[in-house]
């Protein structure tokens, strides 16, 4: 039987273990460039099998939250090659979580002040991290039609810009009520184009970006965030996910992608939060899959030894336990992170959680 600790193959990518590190926004990337800091906060978390890293925006009009980092332009590449060279140098592999928050975020990140761009007009009743602390979402605008394959471009340039900083892979940001799964949930998305309505329609979006960023980087480098059922960033429950995000798996799967990573259940809380059958979604994708919430040692053990996941995500523990894996394999007590320094700041709470040899 395969054990949480043995290595394993997604895609291109060779993982020493099955233990990956969760996307964690952090709000530490002043200018939207990750700076030192963030170089040794990846570098000591390299003994995971696979780290993805924070959410980076694909395009300026893709950030809703203050100090995130992007993966557009030449500054941000070469600062994210000062991460990746450092993770490798400790033995570690890496992706880059490519985000596009959509309808969460505020006038304050876009450009010329404008209106966040999303499936809808509808505002989210959602808050944001800006300059003034957490304030209310902005009003957002419908994409229109011909705005739509230049979204699909962005988030295939933002993949070719992770290759040039030596990232192993990509992980697109499908979930938790960001653009993609603004027009994946018919709770969101009330277009009456080609982009809404159906089942197929709504899917459409999210399948032109997977296919684009398998056609310019490899689908071997390409993995996927969904969270099918999750209520966070005002993302009502589908009228029928089960048959929504099976045949978002089901189109998938001639992709040969990297990896499916899913947030089962309420991000960060309940995983009951309401029924979804994860299985059947595992068996219709066919390649890796990467479990994600609320996963103990003892959960993640039992589900890669029973194949029902190939790999299991640890969040909040990674930002207090920089040596995750280690303590893992002990059965070692873990470090509580602070809450008080999750967002924003500088070291503290950061880079200076203690390993167990510390």
């Amino acid at each position: 039987m395969p054990n949480l600790f043995d290595p394993v193959q997604f895609g291109a990518v060779s993982l020493a273990n099955r233990i990956v590190m969760a996307p964690l926004t952090r709000n530490r990337s002043r200018g939207l460039v990750p700076g030192p800091l963030a170089v040794e906060y990846y570098r000591q978390r390299a003994t995971a099998g696979l780290i993805i890293s924070e959410g980076a925006q694909i395009a300026p009009e893709g950030q809703g939250y203050l100090d995130t980092p992007g993966i557009y332009s030449p500054e941000q590449i070469a600062a994210w090659k000062q991460v990746t060279d450092a993770v490798h140098q400790a033995g570690g592999k890496i992706a880059v979580q490519l985000w596009h928050v959509g309808r969460i975020s505020h006038a304050d990140f876009q450009p010329g002040g404008g209106k966040p761009l999303s499936s809808t007009d509808k505002p989210a009743q959602s808050k944001t991290f800006t300059k003034d602390g957490f304030v209310d979402v902005a009003a957002p605008r419908a994409l229109k039609l011909d705005e739509l394959p230049s979204i699909v471009q962005a988030f295939a340039h933002a993949a070719k810009a992770a290759m040039a900083a030596g990232f192993d892979a990509v992980e697109v940001h499908g979930a938790n009520g960001y653009l993609l799964d603004q027009f994946l949930r018919d709770s969101i998305n009330d277009r009456t184009d080609a982009y809404g309505g159906s089942i197929e329609n709504r899917a459409r979006l999210l399948l032109e970006v997977m296919q684009a960023i398998a056609a310019a980087i490899g689908a071997d480098r390409t993995g996927l965030r969904l969270s099918p059922v999750t209520p966070v960033n005002d993302a009502g429950q589908d009228s029928d996910a089960q048959a929504l995000f099976n045949h978002v798996a089901e189109q998938l799967a001639p992709l040969k992608l990297a990896f499916l990573h899913v947030i089962e259940g309420q991000t960060g809380g309940p995983r009951d939060v309401a029924p979804f059958d994860y299985d059947a979604l595992r068996t219709r994708f066919k390649g890796p899959y990467i479990a994600n919430n609320g996963y103990t040692r003892d959960m993640a053990l039992a589900a890669v030894a029973e194949g029902r996941a190939d790999a299991v995500a640890f969040g909040r523990s990674f930002i207090s336990n920089p040596d995750l894996v280690r303590r893992l394999k002990l059965n070692a007590p873990l470090e509580k992170a602070h809450s008080a320094t999750m967002y924003g700041g500088g070291a503290e709470g950061y880079t200076d959680y203690p390993t167990l040899s510390d």
